[in-house]
């Protein structure tokens, strides 16, 4: 890897993410379900880094874009790296697949077993099973003179097959490629064995698929797939417009160039020229597996496995305030501040926010930003059904959410069907800032109650991400809230606000402004820290300051889970920097922003990272916590996540990261001491609810 002595490239920097994620499979001491979990993450999130980002360097390459990025690097170097790197990655993934989990699953009596391997009374009900079942879906697809290779779409696995005339020896080998149907599930139960024995489907394709080609013989056969390039460039326009550009992009998108194929085992010179030369890739393009296809089938193991708690995490169900559950959240609100830390505290206040503006006769309006939404989601049955009420719902959903742009073109008309306002935001611009805004007539005037987040609105991902959400009637931020609707959906201009900061307007400023503060006061001799908490870390502009608040002794601590381009503990640049990663059974989505100086902590969260995009291109928010008890719940949140010892990997000066040195020192994982806490919540809770009963009178006459 090339290396640049004030920044770490991007694209690398996301790699030694997923290779953390990899560690996580690797790992003995997690649950060997969550472990094979882990396993099928770093192959999703492989799959679409080569369909975003290796798509992106491509096309750079493709206009010959000389442009270098921030670590001194042009496309074609890093899309060389990125070879190199992945194909080592691949065969480390395929490696603890093989070697440390299906072991591990032979020892629970669960095996993929070979066709080859079985009692010929079993291969005969498995042939049966496939004529009745599968064969009748299967369409093979020949390939010659007059057919020429049909369509591969991205990440559906294919089988390739060679293959002669039975009767003629000396005739022509004959190509063709079968689909491997996704409405069939991938594992197949042996028929009639009540072992736990299963076999894959495309396995199950291969051994039979002679009845595919009567008269001929299969020479040889081997699964693949391709991943193509899925980046979208949208022309916007007015709504209608988008939409329709929208819809029209993701038909494009489909036919993206093959940037990756996927091959199942060794193949035959034959064979690899054929693929190769139908797909027009280069060598460093072709990764040889030495396991099955695509591996993000492996959490449909569960249910094969015993019932055996050890195999997975222990089942969590989030803390619930009951204020915000069964009391009337309104006035809870108007008395005090709430603090919402998912996954460890429920979503369902969020929800209980919506149901009590929808039965409350004094709500007049209902505005809220989506950009990822569950498949079933309750929010939007519950705008939908505020909207059929008579309030005035507005509900800005984000088309641009990649890869769930189907899903939001589809909500965006059923929420229009039910009465909703629908807008799409600002030209140009992604709405990725997460707000919900409740308009209510009182008796002292209109007052609104906003919740403010750094993680979607979605309930299903709301168990999985760690995300902090605040929700308030503070009359300073209700009006921003409002403020920032009306410019989003009107003619509004921008405009300097209360308590909000907002991208692009403000954000990156202010933040550089709290970076010259703590410099400015570390300078008169007054100490001054910075502590963050953030996905991505890779604006120049913000490195650079850091680095110069690190240089005057300005102590600077930075919790980041994913990328960072800042080289921590530089001689002459960063020795006053550390940078930590947590990567552990919950992701790590919160962002969060401590700048202390000798008057006091000011907090911030945040739903941007430092990152260009977030900071220029989006529209994000930042907001201050002021109450004093949320304050201290946020610091003493950050103090728990960075003195974790087991989950926590150290960024090095040359990019790669290590594990704590834990020798000596009581074991802690910041996650399962906050869901401890949480936990402890809930108990302390049903105490105070329990119900005195007064002791029974004495009766007299005993």
């Amino acid at each position: 890897m090339l290396l640049h002595k004030k920044y770490i490239n991007r694209e690398f920097s996301w790699l030694a993410f997923n290779e953390r994620v990899l560690d996580e499979a690797r790992d003995r001491s997690n649950p060997l379900m969550e472990r094979l979990k882990f396993l099928s993450i770093t192959g999703s999130n492989l799959d679409e880094f080569f369909m975003v980002r290796v798509a992106t360097l491509h096309h750079q390459m493709q206009m010959a874009i000389s442009d270098v990025e921030i670590s001194g690097l042009t496309a074609t170097q890093q899309i060389e790296g990125i070879y190199d790197w992945t194909q080592q990655m691949v065969r480390k993934q395929y490696n603890t697949y093989s070697y440390m989990l299906l072991p591990a699953l032979r020892k629970l009596g669960v095996s993929f077993v070979s066709i080859s391997a079985m009692p010929l009374e079993q291969q005969k009900k498995l042939h049966l099973y496939f004529k009745k079942e599968i064969f009748p879906v299967l369409t093979p697809l020949a390939v010659d003179s007059s057919r020429p290779f049909p369509f591969v779409s991205n990440q559906s696995i294919h089988i390739a097959v060679r293959l002669q005339n039975k009767n003629d020896p000396a005739s022509q080998v004959k190509f063709a490629t079968i689909e491997v149907p996704s409405v069939l599930s991938r594992i197949v139960q042996i028929p009639y064995n009540e072992a736990r024995e299963w076999v894959l489907l495309e396995d199950v394709i291969q051994y039979f698929m002679s009845d595919l080609f009567q008269g001929y013989r299969i020479i040889e056969s081997c699964c693949y797939r391709v991943i193509r390039d899925m980046d979208i460039e949208v022309e916007e326009g007015d709504a209608i417009n988008l939409l329709n550009e929208m819809k029209k992009q993701l038909r494009i998108r489909e036919r993206g160039e093959v940037l990756r194929l996927d091959i199942e085992g060794s193949i035959s010179e034959e064979m690899h020229h054929e693929l190769t030369h139908s797909f027009s890739i280069d060598e460093k393009m072709i990764f040889t597996l030495r396991g099955p296809v695509d591996l993000t089938f492996l959490p449909k193991i569960a249910p094969l496995l015993p019932e055996d708690g050890s195999l997975f995490y222990k089942e969590y169900v989030p803390y619930l305030d009951a204020a915000l559950d069964d009391g009337e959240i309104f006035e809870q609100l108007k008395n005090a501040d709430h603090l919402l830390h998912h996954p460890y505290e429920s979503f369902k206040p969020i929800l209980n926010l919506l149901q009590q503006a929808t039965d409350d006769d004094a709500v007049l309006a209902i505005k809220m930003t989506l950009y990822r939404v569950s498949g079933n989601s309750p929010v939007i049955r519950q705008l939908e059904q505020a909207a059929k009420r008579g309030k005035q719902v507005t509900v800005l959903l984000e088309l641009k959410a990649r890869f769930d742009e189907e899903n939001n073109i589809l909500w965006a008309r059923q929420l229009e069907k039910a009465g909703c306002h629908v807008i799409y935001g600002v030209l140009g611009l992604k709405t990725m800032a997460k707000l919900l805004l409740v308009v209510r007539r009182e008796s002292d005037g209109i007052r609104r109650y906003v919740h403010l987040g750094t993680g979607n609105y979605n309930d299903q991902t709301a168990k999985l991400y760690t995300d902090l959400g605040l929700m308030t009637s503070n009359r300073q931020l209700g009006f921003d809230v409002s403020a920032l609707f009306n410019m989003l959906s009107g003619f509004a201009e921008p405009t300097l606000f209360n308590k909000l900061i907002t991208a692009p307007y403000s954000l990156r400023n202010q933040v550089l402004a709290f970076i010259h503060a703590a410099i400015d006061d570390q300078e008169l001799g007054r100490s001054a820290t910075i502590a963050m908490k953030l996905n991505s870390l890779s604006d120049q502009a913000i490195i650079d300051a850091l680095y110069k608040a690190s240089a005057v002794g300005v102590t600077i601590r930075l919790l980041i889970r994913g990328i960072c381009c800042l080289r921590p503990n530089v001689p002459g640049l960063s020795e006053n920097i550390e940078v930590q990663s947590i990567v552990g059974r919950y992701l790590e989505h919160t962002r969060m922003f401590l700048f202390t100086r000798e008057v006091g902590t000011n907090v911030y969260l945040s739903s941007a990272d430092l990152m260009v995009r977030n900071l220029d291109a989006r529209v994000e928010t930042m907001f201050p916590i002021d109450d004093d008890a949320a304050k201290t719940r946020i610091v003493q949140l950050f103090e728990t996540m960075w003195s974790d010892n087991v989950k926590t990997r150290i960024l090095q000066e040359d990019g790669s990261y290590k594990r704590v040195d834990k020798r000596g020192k009581k074991p802690l994982d910041a996650q399962v001491h906050l869901q401890k806490e949480a936990e402890d919540q809930r108990s302390q809770q049903r105490k105070e609810e329990r119900p005195i009963y007064p002791l029974r009178p004495l009766n007299k006459n005993t």
